[in-house]
C-alpha cells in the first residue's frame, strides 16, 4: 500500500503546520492550557484554512476531502495543540452525523456555519451510569408530548458543551433495547438545559461538562435521523471516531518524542549529552518506533475508509496501538526530561496528561482488545 501524500495533502500539512506555528506557538498553547482557555484565535485560523470543512462536500459548504485529510489535520493538532485536536474530533463527528442522517433543512441550517467556524456542536452520549455500554447506560429519556417531545436526564463527561451552540443528544424513546434510542438536535440555550463544567486531568483547553435536561421541550423537527434509530446511527460513527482518536493520540506521542529527543541532544550530564547514554537512547527509540507503527496503522485504516472498504478491524487496531504508543511516548518523555517534565510552563507534562484520555476514549482499550480478540483472532466473544 502506498502511503505517499498527494500534492493537495502536502499543501494542507504545510499550511496547517505554518498556521499553528504562527498563531499558537508552543508557549501560547501552554499558557492557554494553564488557564483552561479555548484557543479562539487558532479556531478562527483553521476555519479560514478550510480545516473545519474537511470531509464535507463543497455543495454543503465544506472543503471536500475525506478521512485521509481529516487524520492529517488531527495528527498535526495532536502534536501541537491537543485540545484543539479534541475539539476537531467532536466537530467532525457532528458533521458526520448531519451529513449521514440530517434532513435537507438540518444540513442547510448547520453544515455551512460549522465549516465556517461560526457554530460549534457537542455530542451528548455518555451518562453517569456508563459510557462504553451505551445500551445499558442510557437513562436520559424523551417522551412524546403533542407534536413534539419532552427531554429529561443527565449526560456526563461531555466535551465542548460549555462553548457549543448546538447539542446532539441520544435519549431513550422506547423500551426496545436497540430500537428504542433517538438522536435529537437542540440549541444549548433551550429552557431547562443546564451545563456544569468538570475539572479534568487533561485537555484543559477544551471544556468537559455535565449536561442536565429538565422538561426540555423539543419540536418534532429536532429528531436527527429517524425516531428509535439512534443506536444504529451511533454505530455508524464508531469507525470514524476510533480513526480520529488514533490520529490525535499519534500526534501526542510524536510531539512528546520530538521534545524528548531535542532535550536528550541538548541536556548534558557527566560531560556529555544525555542522549549519548544507551538507556536514554533505547527508551526513545522504542517509544518513537511505537508511534510510527501506530501512524502506519492509522494511515492504512484511513485508506480503507476513504476507499469504502470495511474498516472496523483496522480502525480498532489503529486506536489501540496509538493510545498505547502515546502513553509509552509520554512516559519516556517524562523520564528523559526529569525535572523539566514537571514544569507546568513546558509541554511534556501536558502531553503526559492529555495522552491518558485515549486509554478510555472514545472506547476503553480493553473493549477494543475484546473486539479484536473476537473479530480478528477468532477467539470466543468475551462481552
Amino acid at each position: 500500500m502506498d502511503f505517499a501524500l498527494d500534492e493537495g495533502q502536502r499543501l494542507l500539512l504545510d499550511a496547517l503546520e505554518g498556521t499553528v506555528k504562527r498563531v499558537s506557538p508552543p508557549e501560547r498553547v501552554q499558557r492557554l492550557d494553564n488557564l483552561s482557555a479555548f484557543d479562539a484565535d487558532l479556531h478562527r485560523a483553521i476555519a479560514d484554512l478550510g480545516v473545519l470543512g474537511l470531509g464535507v462536500p463543497e455543495a454543503d459548504g465544506g472543503s471536500g476531502g475525506g478521512p485521509l485529510e481529516q487524520i492529517l489535520a488531527l495528527e498535526v493538532l495532536g502534536r501541537t495543540a491537543t485540545s484543539m485536536a479534541v475539539f476537531l474530533v467532536v466537530h467532525y463527528i457532528a458533521m458526520h452525523l448531519l451529513l449521514d442522517f440530517g434532513n435537507p433543512a438540518q444540513r442547510q441550517a448547520h453544515l455551512p456555519a460549522l465549516c465556517r467556524g461560526e457554530r460549534k456542536f457537542s455530542f451528548c452520549l455518555t451518562e453517569p451510569g456508563g459510557g462504553t455500554d451505551v445500551l445499558g447506560a442510557i437513562r436520559t429519556s424523551a417522551r412524546r408530548q403533542g407534536e413534539g417531545w419532552r427531554l429529561n436526564g443527565t449526560k456526563q463527561w461531555i466535551s465542548g458543551a460549555g462553548i457549543a451552540d448546538q447539542l446532539i443528544v441520544l435519549a431513550r424513546t422506547a423500551e426496545h433495547r436497540t430500537r428504542g434510542l433517538t438522536m435529537f438536535l437542540l440549541p444549548k440555550a433551550s429552557p431547562g438545559l443546564r451545563v456544569a463544567e468538570r475539572a479534568t486531568l487533561g485537555i484543559h483547553g477544551y471544556d468537559t461538562n455535565e449536561v442536565a435536561f429538565e422538561e426540555v421541550e423539543l419540536p418534532r423537527a429536532a429528531v436527527l435521523g429517524a425516531a428509535n434509530a439512534g443506536f444504529q446511527q451511533v454505530l455508524a460513527t464508531l469507525n470514524a471516531e476510533r480513526l480520529h482518536a488514533a490520529a490525535v493520540a499519534t500526534g501526542i506521542g510524536r510531539g512528546a518524542c520530538q521534545v524528548a529527543v531535542a532535550h536528550a541532544k541538548s541536556r548534558a550530564a557527566f560531560g556529555r549529552p544525555i542522549g549519548q547514554f544507551q538507556a536514554v537512547q533505547h527508551r526513545l527509540v522504542r517509544a518513537s518506533l511505537a508511534v510510527e507503527a501506530a501512524w502506519l496503522l492509522t494511515l492504512r485504516a484511513a485508506g480503507d475508509a476513504a476507499a469504502g472498504r470495511p474498516a472496523e478491524l483496522n480502525t480498532s487496531m489503529a486506536k489501540l496501538a496509538a493510545a498505547e504508543a502515546a502513553v509509552q511516548a509520554t512516559q519516556a518523555g517524562m523520564e528523559t526530561l526529569a525535572g523539566a517534565g514537571f514544569d507546568l510552563d513546558l509541554p511534556m507534562q501536558r502531553y503526559f496528561r492529555d495522552a491518558r484520555l485515549y486509554v478510555f476514549a472514545p472506547i476503553t482499550n480493553d473493549m477494543v482488545a475484546n473486539f479484536l480478540g473476537e473479530r480478528w483472532l477468532g477467539l470466543p466473544r468475551s462481552f
